[in-house]
Order: structure tokens, then C-alpha cells, then sequence
């Protein structure tokens, strides 16, 4: 019988360290840059037209600086680094205008926007409170400006859910405060594009070891929220009524 090849097969071969993986490549800026133009594009056909009118325009403008100063050649050179940095610009923003369209309306959006936040606050991967009927949802962040609830949800609905989260925070921590956001396009709801920016205008007033109690405390009471396993669909699960009576 003859031998395989154990190159032919993709079997690791003798002298092969067992286990051992090749790591993945990692991803070039450009690649990065041509991924997020084409799912831009997806979503906004016009951004080519505007990347190349934004990258055109700059020129031009350093064009005629340069015809009135004498020295066109320098300030086009000059003038093309800040070109594709406009174009740069247009396509950052309108790829995060693409994102958000992509997935407003889906459960978790708002968990996902909560993400994009870098520094300053930390959120529950899953959601603190879900009414299994309507689908309505409520996250949990902890930052420097205490708690913070955001829900998903027509605002009547998200209202009872987030006051009910509410209450049981405030059993816990009684001296923190609770600030709840609606998401949404209702009255008095912010834009899930919006989010991000309107928690980290949040004033702090907890230091970082306060802070770092609070979130303490707090993964102690979610423990008693509803027992959705982790790695389960949210808008399937259903509660345990056994649970909830504390059986």
C-alpha cells in the first residue's frame, strides 16, 4: 500500500509538536479599511462619491494656495496626506452611521452600541432583566457615575421594566446613583447611535475604588435575576417559575 503524505493530508507529521497551531494572520490596516468600505457601501452607496469629493475638494484647496503663494508643486504634495485623511474621516463616520443601521431594531443593539465605549465603564454581557413575551430587554453598566440601565423596548413597557431593575438596585445600593435610558425612536428615548456618547456624558461622582465595590456588589445581585443560561438566545428564554418563587 503506499504511503501518504502527511503535507497531501494536512495530518501533522512526526516532528510536528502535538497540538501545536499555526496563529492566524493578522489582518492588515488596509485590509481593515477595504472591509469597513465595502460594508459601508452595502449600506450607503453614495460614501464613493463623497470620499472622492471631500479628497478632491482638499486638493483643490491646496492647489490654489499653492498658485497664490508660488510653490503649486509643494502644497499638492503636501495637501495629499491631508486629502486622504479627509476621505479617511468621511469614510470612519459614515461606516459607523452603516453599522448601527445594520443592527437598530435587533435584540441586544443596545448592548452592542454600549460596547463601542472603551474606557470608564463596564457592561453585563447579558441582559440584568427580559420580559420573555414582548422581548424587551434591560442592560447594566457600572462606571464613575454609578449605575446605569439601559433599555430596549416601546417606551411604556421599557418604563416598568427599567423602574423594576431600578427598585432592585437601589435595595442594594441605596447611596449610588441610578441613572435609566431608554432606546429607541419613542418621545424621550435616545437614538441607539446617540448612546454611547450620552452615557459617557454621565458626571462622575464615585471614585475607582467605590467603583470597584459597586460592581462587586452588583454581581452578587445578578445572580438573582432571571436564570437564562449563558450562551442561550434571550428573546427565546423563559423563567423559571420555581426559581422566581425561590424554590
Amino acid at each position: 500500500m503506499a504511503r501518504k503524505n502527511s503535507a497531501s493530508t494536512g495530518a501533522p507529521s512526526a516532528g510536528d509538536p502535538v497540538g501545536k497551531q499555526k496563529k492566524p494572520k493578522k489582518q492588515r490596516w488596509y485590509h481593515q479599511v477595504w472591509s469597513a468600505y465595502q460594508m459601508t457601501r452595502k449600506q450607503d452607496p453614495a460614501v464613493t462619491w463623497v470620499m472622492l469629493g471631500v479628497f478632491v475638494g482638499i486638493l483643490a484647496v491646496a492647489l490654489g494656495i499653492g498658485l497664490w503663494w508660488g510653490q503649486w508643486v509643494y502644497t499638492l504634495i503636501v495637501g495629499i496626506p491631508f486629502a486622504a485623511l479627509g476621505a479617511m474621516f468621511v469614510l470612519t463616520r459614515r461606516a459607523e452611521r452603516a453599522a448601527y443601521q445594520q443592527i437598530e431594531g435587533q435584540p441586544g443593539a443596545a448592548r452592542a452600541a454600549l460596547g463601542t465605549i472603551r474606557r470608564g465603564w463596564t457592561f453585563d454581557e447579558e441582559p440584568v432583566a427580559i420580559d420573555p413575551r414582548t422581548q424587551d430587554l434591560v442592560f447594566r453598566g457600572v462606571g464613575r457615575a454609578g449605575v446605569v440601565l439601559v433599555s430596549e423596548g416601546p417606551p411604556g413597557r421599557a418604563k416598568r421594566l427599567l423602574d423594576s431593575e431600578r427598585k432592585r438596585v437601589a435595595r442594594v445600593l441605596p447611596n449610588v446613583p441610578v441613572t435609566t435610558v431608554q432606546v429607541g425612536d419613542g418621545e424621550g428615548q435616545v437614538a441607539l447611535p446617540k448612546l454611547p456618547r450620552t452615557v459617557q456624558k454621565l458626571k462622575p461622582t464615585l471614585t475607582k475604588p467605590e467603583t470597584a465595590q459597586v460592581s462587586k456588589r452588583l454581581r452578587a445581585l445578578g445572580a438573582a435575576r432571571l436564570p437564562i443560561p449563558k450562551g442561550v438566545d434571550p428573546t427565546r428564554a423563559r423563567p423559571d417559575r420555581k426559581g422566581l418563587k425561590g424554590r
